[in-house]
């Protein structure tokens, strides 16, 4: 069943072109795209509205003229409005055409819809495949709060594409080659004296990022640091045995860490690609590219393409030492992964720093010959940024995405201890985990993926607002109202649920509400924007919230009324439960 704004753009653009032809308009049609929706900003104003303006000058009438006749049509019966699964009635109020829904029908679709399995999902990507690359980190590093961001928002997506309909791959580049690894490589073999993560106490991705912030003082101490680090490079490239060695030694290190993380953060891959496996067969694509002309050799013997037409000006692929760089293995991964998996689309969720580099990488792809390269989505992210400013990994002023999720954990225990409901929790360093989570998540993913933007962690701790613990808490109280009827409390189990019970404002506003939920996970898939979906979950609980305070469940004096309303908490857990899962919130049944 279509949702109820598309079943309407549809029925208006028949309107529309009907309108056209009985004014001897000919050949002047209007499709559904067309149509622009919006929502009231007053309940009294109908559900859906269509602004006219639009069409005034094709139809060569003042849009107040048309939003009369349109609804003149309608009170005389020939406008198509008893549209078979949303009927309703269209009004004039000024230049819109608004609709006002049948709200017994619509509350019954709502009663009806949300006992199906498929509550909460959309087949708008039906048989699409999606490949989801993100995180990528480096293996100079543990993870900071720039890769939770990244993180979050490419497992969100992943779930709320794959709730659209698409079968979806999450991939992972771990960066575990070039100049920054041998950065810390080097730092090691002058100071590390063989220790290892366990003799010092340290969680293996800190130990080895120890070493990528004391390579600062190492270039203090020697001049030449730079150069053999490049050295370095081109050993490990050469194969040298105690080089590989000790990369595989220290790698190791890092990915495990960074793996603990990941797991600590409940986001996960179908496949890790490294850069190791990858950059020769980028190399190899450069030099097949150089012998058809695609690209040349520059003064400084690098090989270089020429992109001044695209306004991209010139971009290196390969250094004249014939050692790679990030595009030479980004270009052989792009082609190992459409030969392995052929995808409709690719998207990279990489921050906004990187958008030259990614219309560089996806027009030699073209160039190349690939035209599976017109599938590729740069999904851009701005920076996160705290209080005192901008981080930066080789001052080691980063906020280390452990530490963060500690301290986040913590304030999340003493609020609950504050507000007496560390008992009423249960586990209490688990839920202050979730919350944790909840806070961190949410906070990341509620505005639009381009912005940049501060974190707050207090503010993000919040339980009331907008918030992810605010929505973790409206959860919890959905839950405990069913607990409470599980018990025996209130009259409900007297009760029938029917739509007819169902007869006051604040009643169909949560209703309308709840018939949202595909289309929006429909509209965040489409826009690649999860924002979308968080801003969809706090309305949701904030139109709960009110709802259940104003308008008694379990002990109403009718328990039809009754019965009724506690099927609404059910249809609002499970849809609270499902947005919690795409915007990766966990789920609390009691807080």
């Amino acid at each position: 069943m279509e949702h109820y704004v598309d079943a309407w753009k549809r029925a208006l653009a028949a309107e529309l072109n009907n309108l056209a032809e009985s004014k001897g308009l000919a050949g002047l049609t209007f499709s559904e795209q067309e149509i622009i929706a919006e929502k009231p900003p007053k309940p009294e104003l109908g559900d859906i509205g269509f602004p006219m303006f639009v069409y005034s000058k094709k139809l060569r009438m003042a849009p107040q003229q048309i939003a009369l006749e349109l609804s003149a049509r309608n009170t005389s019966g020939t406008a198509p409005v008893a549209l078979k699964d949303w009927p309703g009635e269209m009004k004039a109020t000024g230049p819109y055409v608004n609709i006002f829904l049948d709200r017994l029908n619509a509350v019954r679709n709502l009663l009806d819809r949300a006992q199906r399995a498929e509550w909460g999902s959309s087949d708008a990507f039906n048989g699409q495949k999606i490949m989801i690359e993100f995180s990528c980190p480096n293996t100079n590093k543990p993870l900071h709060l720039g890769h939770l961001r990244n993180n979050v928002l490419g497992e969100s997506l992943s779930r709320i594409m794959k709730a659209a309909g698409a079968e979806v791959k999450k991939v992972n580049l771990i960066n575990d080659r070039g100049i920054h690894i041998c950065k810390s490589m080097l730092a090691y073999l002058a100071y590390g004296e063989g220790r290892t993560p366990e003799n010092e106490g340290l969680k293996s991705d800190h130990f080895v990022g120890k070493y990528y912030v004391l390579f600062n003082k190492l270039k203090e101490e020697d001049p030449k640091a730079e150069e053999k680090a490049q050295v370095l490079l081109q050993k490990w490239e050469a194969g040298d045995p105690e080089v590989v060695a000790l990369w595989k030694k220290m790698n190791d290190w890092a990915v495990n860490g960074i793996l603990a993380t990941y797991a600590r953060q409940r986001v996960s891959f179908d496949e890790f690609h490294f850069e190791h496996e990858t950059y020769t067969l980028g190399k190899k694509e450069v030099l097949e590219g150089l012998k058809r002309g695609i690209f040349f050799y520059g003064e400084d013997g690098a090989i270089w393409i020429d992109l001044e037409d695209l306004g991209l000006g010139k971009k290196v692929l390969l250094r004249k030492d014939g050692t790679s760089i990030y595009i030479t293995q980004d270009i052989g991964t792009a082609i190992m992964r459409y030969e392995t998996w052929p995808f409709d689309e690719l998207v990279y969720v990489v921050a906004s720093e990187q958008q030259y580099h990614f219309k560089v990488l996806f027009e030699v792809l073209k160039r190349l010959g690939y035209s599976w390269a017109e599938r590729l989505y740069h999904l851009s992210y701005g920076l996160v940024n705290l209080p005192s400013g901008r981080m930066k990994t080789r001052e080691g002023t980063v906020v280390d995405a452990d530490d963060l999720i500690d301290e986040l954990a913590k304030l999340a225990a003493k609020e609950i201890a504050e507000k007496g409901r560390a008992e009423a929790v249960g586990d209490l360093g688990a839920v202050s985990e979730e919350i944790a989570l909840g806070a961190l998540h949410y906070f990341l993913l509620q505005v639009s993926p381009i912005k940049d933007m501060l974190y707050n962690p207090e503010q993000s701790l919040s339980f009331t607002g907008d918030t992810g613990p605010y929505i973790q808490y409206m959860g919890a109280r959905a839950s405990s109202i069913l607990r409470k009827y599980e018990a025996g409390e209130g009259n409900a189990s007297l009760g029938s649920v029917s739509p007819t019970f169902l007869k006051g404002d604040a009643d169909w506003m949560l209703a309308r509400m709840l018939l949202e939920l595909s289309a929006t996970i429909e509209q965040a898939a489409k826009n690649k924007d999860p924002s979308m979906l968080a801003g969809y979950a706090h309305v949701l609980s904030s139109e709960f919230s009110a709802w259940y305070r104003d308008n008694p469940v379990l002990n109403n004096e009718d328990p039809n009324v009754s019965a009724t309303r506690l099927e609404m908490v059910r249809i609002v857990k499970k849809s609270l439960q499902k947005v919690s899962e795409l915007l990766c919130l966990p789920f609390l049944e009691a807080m």
